[in-house]
Parts: structure tokens; sequence; C-alpha cells
């Protein structure tokens, strides 16, 4: 099933950059770049030039890796204007895994940051034609001749095509359907094992779709885009559904610390703000953990009538540290913390948790806070795109989720057999993910099937569930729970080092500290829950960019 001709992926961009011309598109945070929808749309021209002259044929591969800025915006909207698929690489990627993704997608032609491109060289993909710098079009590595694709040889090539300028009756771009392939956009999962997802222009647009009908976008919006691009969350919210609807996107390209961001958060003032958890809960922590843990403030929020007077300011406070005017935070990429979850929902903060997968790029549920999200909920399917159920539910419910709609990949790209495992008989995607549904629709999502263990009478663990317990103790920034051979449980814990050198613990208190975290934690589990011993581990877990940890990086640790 296609979507109505009024959400074509391409026609909507090519009427938000006609209706919005002299409005401003993109912002480079940070520096004094801003481009209005005219100006994209000039770079997006010169781009077509720029493919034209390397010999760029339609369904070509194109692939672009590097920080959030405007060029990165315009890659991506040029190569699929034009009629290639665009291939987003997540600039985290090491350089033999952006390598592998360059020669195993076909790539032929390269945009990358100045940065990313150490460590390579044009022998390595063979098969690309030409290497340009997303910092600044310079031509990095050719195969083809220079002249051609310098940035003055393109400049003049547009003013020739257009010797009156370039203004919105100009601009035409290719007829596509929602059929064709859009992107081939490579997970980065906790597995170990990155497979490129085929997404037609329809699960592009069947996203973008949901964020123009939701109300969440709209032409007055405004994005602090923090997450990487090159990941669907990010990508078809912060940038896709922005631009659609006639919005403007701060892009922050540093690392997005708290400090950063709320400084961004202060001067945008955004009209919604996407987040991965991990941002939340350091911001909690920091913000509101140490006021609530305050003697007096405790008290009174164990009294009734009293705590609504300091969760109003508790509110307002946190309300005006995001920018005091968005409609909400939305939540998604990795589960949120149930304590975190609870306390927002407590003082009323407006917040909403979605789910998703690369696989539907991204969204599969949400439900707007406004339309009475649910605390530990990920929303109900998106109505009328997507469907979700539960596979061989056992006795609580619970089974895997699988989905089938508008928004699901075709299959991973030169990969039959995974793709055959991607999917039921009768054409559910299965999501890997563990969950249940209740009464009213609402999806609640309680581990990873292949993360899930089995206690030593064959019950089901959730080390998820297990760790948020977990990450709650003082001093501990972070844990995984993980199952020797003989069953027992083992958690291995970085501590929050800023905590211990504020309280001046030695290792040895330290270590007393974890052990009565393990004692207090198994004081809340069943006993084929309990964590039989605790292991520090020195610094923080490696991650995929969306911020959940690489698990299959430490099961040999146990």
């Amino acid at each position: 099933m296609m979507l109505e001709e009024k959400y074509n992926f391409v026609k909507m961009y090519e009427r938000s950059f006609r209706d919005n011309w002299n409005e401003p598109a993109v912002t480079d945070y940070g520096t004094d770049v801003t481009l209005t929808y005219g100006q994209l749309a000039i770079n997006i021209e010169k781009l077509h030039i720029l493919f034209k002259e390397c010999g760029v044929k339609k369904n070509d591969k194109i692939a672009v890796m590097g920080k959030n800025n405007s060029n990165w915006v315009a890659v991506y909207l040029a190569a699929i204007t034009y009629g290639a698929i665009i291939v987003p690489i997540l600039q985290d990627f090491r350089a033999n895994d952006a390598i592998h993704i360059i020669n195993h997608s076909g790539t032929r032609l390269l945009f990358i940051s100045d940065i990313n491109w150490e460590g390579m060289d044009l022998d390595q993909i063979p098969k690309v034609l030409a290497v340009v710098s997303l910092n600044d079009w310079h031509p990095i590595s050719l195969a083809l001749n220079p002249k051609k694709i310098n940035y003055e040889a393109i400049a003049e090539k547009f003013k020739e095509k257009h010797p009156d300028g370039y203004w919105p009756k100009d601009l035409h771009f290719d007829e596509r359907s929602n059929e064709e392939i859009g992107s081939i956009n490579y997970t980065s999962g906790t597995t170990g094992f990155s497979k490129g997802v085929v997404m037609p222009l329809n699960g592009l647009a069947g996203n973008v779709r949901y964020g123009l009908e939701s109300g969440l976008v709209g032409k007055e919006s405004r994005f602090v885009t923090f997450l990487p691009l090159a990941h669907a969350y990010g990508c078809a919210f912060d940038f896709l559904s922005c631009l659609a609807a006639g919005g403007h996107e701060w892009l922050i390209g540093r690392t997005p610390s708290p400090k950063i961001l709320l400084n961004a958060f202060s001067e945008i003032k955004p009209t919604l703000i996407l987040s991965v958890p991990l941002i939340l809960e350091k911001i909690y922590k920091k913000m509101i953990v140490p006021q609530i843990q305050k003697p007096p403030v405790s008290w009174v929020l164990k009294v009734p009538f009293l705590d609504e007077v300091i969760c109003s300011k508790i509110r307002e406070q946190l309300v005006q540290a995001f920018g005091g005017e968005f409609k909400q935070m939305i939540i998604g990429g990795a589960p949120l913390n149930p304590e975190v979850e609870a306390f927002l929902y407590r003082i009323k903060f407006p917040m909403s948790v979605g789910y998703g997968m690369t696989e539907c790029a991204p969204l599969i549920t949400f439900t707007p806070y406004e339309q009475g999200s649910k605390p530990y909920s990920c929303g109900k399917p998106l109505a009328g795109i997507m469907e979700v159920k539960i596979l061989d539910p056992n006795t609580e419910g619970i089974g895997e989720v699988v989905t089938r709609g508008e928004n699901t990949m075709q299959g991973y790209y030169n990969n039959p057999a995974a793709t055959k495992d991607s999917f039921t008989e009768d054409g559910w995607l299965r999501t890997g993910d563990l969950g249940t549904i209740d009464e009213d629709g609402f999806l609640y999502i309680k581990g990873r099937c292949k993360t899930m263990l089995l206690g030593p009478s064959g019950q089901n663990i959730y080390p998820e569930e297990i760790e948020a317990k977990i990450n709650n103790m003082p001093y501990v920034l972070e844990s995984l729970v993980l199952q020797q051979e003989d069953t027992r449980l083992v958690a291995l814990i970085c501590p929050d080092y800023n905590e211990v050198d504020a309280s001046g613990l030695t290792r040895e208190q330290l270590t007393e500290q974890m052990e009565e975290a393990r004692k207090q934690v198994n004081s809340e589990l069943a006993a084929y829950e309990q964590i039989a011993i605790v292991k520090l581990y020195p610094h923080e877990f490696e991650k995929t960019p969306k911020k959940s940890i690489k698990r299959f990086l430490y099961t040999s640790m146990v």
C-alpha cells in the first residue's frame, strides 16, 4: 500500500522549498551560517550538476558521513531528488566499518568530513568515483578529472544553466514514485552485525506524514538537532519532517553534552525536543536529584497536597531549562530509566516515549503527551500507518513484537537470508523485542529477545529491568547484567567517578558501596533474578550512536 499523492516524498520538498523560499531552513549552531529554503535549494541544484558531471545515474548510491551540518542536509536531499539512493553513514563508525559499508552498498560518490576521511584512501573503495569534503566541498580524492568537480567549476556551470538566477519557478525535482528506494541505512545495533536497511521513499514519507498530521511539526517549528542525522530517529523528525513543514532547524555538530544542549535550548527555545534517554537522564541526575534528596524537599514530597507545590516548581524549572516553549519532549532510541520516567510523570512534565527501529525509518508506536500517554509505555501504533501485535505470547502476555505498515523496509541490502529471517511467513516484521499490549492498545517493551536470560528453572529474566534498578543506586553511572555458565548473574558496574571523587571515597569504600547496592537491588528482585557478583568496570561502556550499550563486546567478561 502506497501513501496518497499528497505524501509523495519528493513532491513534499518541492512544495515546501517553493512555499518557504525566503524563510530560514537550517542553521549550523555556533556559526554564522544560516541558509534559507531558497539558498538550500541552490546548493541542491549545484550538487545535481556535480552528480551529472561525475556520471552518477538514477539509483546509483551516494554516501554521506560526517557531523550534523547544512552540507550534510543538502547532500541527503540532493541525492534523493536527483533519483539516486542515499547511504547515510554514522560519523561514529570506525574507518574499517565505513569502508565496508561503502563497498557493500556499491557507493559511487562519497561526501565525508575531513576528520572521518583520516585513515581511508581511494584504493580501499575502488567503486567510488570521487570523494568530496563535507566541510567545504573541496575534492579530497578523485578517480575523475578534478577540474570537473571543483567548487569553482560547478559554480560556473550553475551560472551557465541559470543565467537569470535560480528562483522558485526554476525548482523542479525529478519525478519519483514512493515505491522507489530512497535510502540504505546501515544499522548500529548492540549485536555487532551491521545490515543495510533498504527503505523505500514510502517509509520515509510515512514518518513525515505522521509528523505533519499529528501537529508535532509545523511551519513555526524550531528544532535543536543534536541526534545524528545518519540515524533514522533524528533524520525523520529533526530533519525531514521539519523541512517538509517549513520549519527551522539548528544543527548541533559538537558532542551533545548537557551544558552545550542547555545553552542551545535557552537560546533557540525549541518547539519540540527529540532526545535519547541518556541525555534526559544525565540532566535529571544533575538538576533534579540533588534537589529532591535534600531533607526538607524529600519530606515534603511525601506529604499529600504539599508535594504538588514542590512538583509544580520542579516542573517549571525543568521546562525553562529546555527553553520554556516546547510542546513536549519525545524520548526514543532506548528504554528510559523507570525511576526517571515515574518522577517526570509525577510532576506532569510534558514527555512521551516512542518506539521504533531503523527498519521502520523508525517510528512504530507513539502517543502524544496531551493524548494521554501512559507511564512505562511507548504508546499505540501509528493510526492508519502501522500495525503491531504480539507473537506467541506467554501466560503473562509477553512475546515478540511484530509490526507491518507504511514505514517498513523492503529488506536488507544484498542479504536475502537476513531478510527472510526478519519477516514472518505472513509478512510481519520481527522486531526482536519482547513486549506486551494492554487492553487500551498501549505497547510495553520488556527487553530484547536476544538479551533475555533464563533462570535456573527456566524463568525469563529481563536484564534491562535489573540494570535500571542498579543505575538508580548511589555512585553508579551505568551497568550491564550478564550471565555465567552456571546461570549466576554478574553485574558489571561503571562507577560515577565524579560522584565518587566529590565524596572522597577510597577504592575499598567504593567496593563496599557497590556491595550495598547489590544487596539493595536484590531486595527488590525475585530469587531467580538475584545478582551474585559485582565487578567494577573502569570506564563507560561502548555504545551505539543512539546510546545503547554494545552488549556483545562484554559477554566474555563474566
